[in-house]
């Protein structure tokens, strides 16, 4: 909190030199910080720092997702067996007479009657824009078939180069009849460079029809996890040392309509019982990542769940009536509630041992809906109040999230109940930051329900929905990592009521055609994955703080017209470390007078400083760690010392302190 410094000796035996805090008054005075170690403002939240996801931007159909196949299903497009290609001769289409079963009940025809030994007939997938070739990597192809009476030869199945120049890896397939069977096999590559260019394919040299269905291609996953995460994001997500997870969405959540909200019944079990829906930002879905998924996530990284309820609105504002209409979906959620937290003695917990998961996930949090301001009916109060009550009847100890907030005007707000949380949402360019980040917070009313700050993001200067911002980068400039990070210093300043926070979009696929949204935090391609410098500011602020918060004040901030020097500090209580983070936005060195009373300080510490020499600079798949924190051991520090801060930074500097 930034207010008026007035020096108070507040009962402690404090040095006449120490209690002349003020500079000498020069023509431009230098901001002076002063900490009070021996005032603890509140408790900084454990669960501060989180992620939030959806499928947006190809987050997990190529993203997150370990499948390499895309619409491996045959079910993108109801005309036509789109992202694949007939190879060598071959004719393929789409057949919903040969049903695998009622969930996946159309499959590829492949007609290789004009195959021979010498002229394979077949069909090829690039995957999300190529299929990435690791050396020494196994990768395990699945897939349904059968064949008709003809066809009497096996299949092959291979990794190969775009241009058919090159095969990475084979692997002969027998066994197919005029019944649907599954078949398993492991591909294996050699010592090669690592390459994305690349084709899957399935062929046969014996001529006959064959029919196909959930043809799937996994590397090695995240822990090794079946049906898993993709390693190298999977990683860059776990170094934040998150705390929850925030899901299924989101828009995602929501669906475009009440058809394609995200039915979490349609998403458990076996992947060939999944049918799948229509993302609403116009993709596919196979639900292959669906919530058992999930919670596999969440157990991988440590993290608590989170869960979002679809609460009966969804994005073309259809709206479902409170009352009997509603209570089916109620339903839904008791029941989701049940497969993620209820004892295996229950339908639902059962459920969930079924699946491979006999022990319940601790769940404390459950979101009811998804941005329902834009519910111009006004039946979010009523529809919360339905969902409120009878989580609370069969789960007292749940706290219920409302999704409108205070950002939002009084009358779309919940009044019939109090919610436990509130969910607000800020996507803001860095100025209104800047502005905002002083005292938004502060102003609060500490008595009320707690926030979730559950999505929020800076954008430098175009609007993310704008046509403007779809020629920028997919991820942000450094410009928008220091008005993340302005921000931050108020969500964590203010973590006595912010009870999680957590920036949105997650993922992007940089590929054209892969982003519907901007900026994102982490960006990628088939093959390699980076942290743009927002995710590098999230990683210092998440993984550099203590669990108080420690008083503030300060003069002579730099403002050009808004405060371009942002700070809070928090203490360790264990080891009585305090961290202090100092953003300066300005393109100047500042020279900071920081004065701590109340305790003793070592001269020895470290910082963390992450700087850009403009504020254009931004990380890429090209140049993936050009701009990336730099840890060091630094002297000179004390109870009262001056440190310049470098131009466009943001540094967390740790004082060993008694």
């Amino acid at each position: 909190m930034i207010l008026p410094f007035k020096p108070t000796l507040l009962g402690l035996a404090i040095s006449a030199a120490a209690v002349n805090w003020l500079p000498a008054q020069t023509t431009n005075p230098i901001p002076l910080l002063h900490i009070k170690a021996y005032q603890i403002t509140g408790k900084v939240s454990p669960t501060l720092y989180g992620l939030m996801t959806e499928e947006i931007n190809f987050s997990y159909e190529g993203g997150l997702y370990g499948e390499l196949i895309r619409n491996r299903t045959f079910k993108a497009n109801p005309a036509k067996p789109v992202f694949w290609d007939a190879v060598g001769g071959a004719t393929i289409s789409l057949d919903t007479n040969q049903p695998l079963n009622a969930a996946l009940d159309v499959n590829l025809k492949l007609d290789a009657s004009t195959a021979t030994k010498n002229s394979p007939a077949g069909i090829a997938n690039c995957g999300y824009w190529g299929i990435p070739v690791r050396p020494k990597t196994d990768y395990r192809v699945s897939f349904y078939a059968k064949a008709d009476g003809a066809f009497a030869g096996p299949v092959t199945v291979a990794i190969a180069s775009a241009d058919g120049k090159m095969t990475f890896a084979s692997a002969e397939v027998s066994g197919l009849t005029g019944d649907w069977k599954k078949f398993d096999v492991t591909l294996k590559t050699k010592k090669l460079k690592p390459s994305k260019d690349n084709v899957f394919t399935l062929a046969t040299t014996a001529p006959g029809t064959i029919w196909l269905q959930q043809v799937s291609l996994f590397p090695s996953t995240y822990k090794d996890r079946v049906n898993g995460d993709r390693v190298d994001i999977s990683q860059l997500l776990a170094d934040e040392q998150p705390k929850f997870l925030r899901f299924p969405g989101g828009n995602y959540l929501e669906g475009d309509n009440l058809k394609e909200h995200f039915d979490w019944k349609k998403t458990i079990g076996p992947l060939e019982q999944r049918p799948g829906h229509r993302s609403p930002w116009g993709y596919w879905s196979t639900d292959g990542f669906g919530l058992p998924e999930f919670l596999g996530w969440c157990e991988d990284l440590n993290m608590e769940p989170v869960l979002a309820v679809f609460a009966g609105y969804t994005l073309n504002h259809q709206h479902v009536k409170p009352g009997p209409d509603l209570a089916p979906y109620v339903q839904d959620a008791l029941d989701e509630i049940e497969y993620v937290a209820g004892e295996t003695n229950t339908t639902w917990g059962a459920k969930r041992a079924r699946d491979g998961h006999p022990a319940p996930f601790n769940l404390r949090y459950v979101e009811i809906g998804n941005e329902d301001e834009f519910d111009e009916s006004g039946s979010y109060d009523e529809r919360f109040t339905q969902f409120y009550d009878a989580i609370k009847a069969k789960y007292p100890q749940l706290q219920c999230i409302s999704t409108v907030g205070n950002e939002q005007p009084e009358k779309k707000r919940v009044h019939n109940r109090k919610p436990d949380v509130l969910d607000e949402h800020y996507y803001r360019s860095v100025n209104d930051f800047e502005r905002e980040s002083p005292t938004r917070f502060e102003k609060y009313d500490r008595t009320g329900p707690k926030i979730f700050v559950g999505e929020w993001a800076a954008y430098e200067d175009t609007m993310p929905w704008s046509k403007k911002s779809e020629s920028l980068a997919p991820t942000p400039s450094f410009k928008a990592a220091l008005g993340d990070a302005a921000w931050m210093t108020a969500l964590e300043r203010n973590s006595d009521i912010i009870v999680m926070q957590c920036y949105a979009p997650l993922l992007v696929n940089v590929n054209p055609g892969g982003r519907q949204w901007r900026p994102n935090l982490i960006g990628y391609d088939a093959l390699n994955s980076y942290g743009s410098p927002s995710y590098y500011a999230q990683k210092m602020f998440s993984t550099h703080h203590g669990d108080e918060i420690l008083a503030t004040d300060s003069q002579n901030i730099p403002a050009d017209p808004t405060s371009k020097l942002f700070f809070d500090a928090t203490r360790d209580s264990q080891t009585g470390k305090i961290i202090l983070k100092v953003v300066n936005c300005l393109g100047t060195p500042q020279p900071v007078r920081i004065q701590i009373s109340g305790v003793v300080v070592a001269a020895k510490g470290q910082t963390v400083v992450m700087k850009a020499d403009s504020l254009k600079e931004t990380n890429s798949i090209q140049e993936p760690k050009k701009i990336v924190p730099v840890t060091e051991k630094v002297k000179g520090l004390g109870a009262d010392f001056t440190r310049t801060f470098p131009p466009y930074s943001i540094t967390v500097l740790e004082l060993d302190a008694k």
